[in-house]
């Protein structure tokens, strides 16, 4: 049974966004309300990259987690980083 706040696919992406700062691609990341989840799909994380030529690249290597979707974060209310990345496309409950 899943912990919430301790969640495997959500702990396999902040790695996966660890290894992208370590690989100079992401700048910062974050994850809102860590300790209120109980599921990837709920997950909001935000990046801001090094520069906007590395995005391709983010891309690529989250794509390898289900459903990632991807969009510019305008309106600012959870984080002031610039993109927004979620992992419930098409989801419904």
């Amino acid at each position: 049974m899943n912990q919430i706040g301790n969640i495997p696919a959500i702990v396999e992406v902040k790695e996966e966004l660890g290894e992208l700062q370590k690989l100079g691609l992401v700048a910062n990341w974050e994850l809102p309300y860590e300790n209120l989840l109980t599921r990837l799909t709920a997950a909001i994380f935000f990046i801001t990259p090094v520069s906007n030529e590395k995005l391709e690249k983010i891309w690529e290597k989250l794509s390898s987690f289900p459903m990632l979707t991807y969009r510019e974060n305008e309106e600012k209310k959870l984080s002031s980083l610039e993109w927004r990345v979620e992992f419930n496309k098409g989801f419904q409950l």
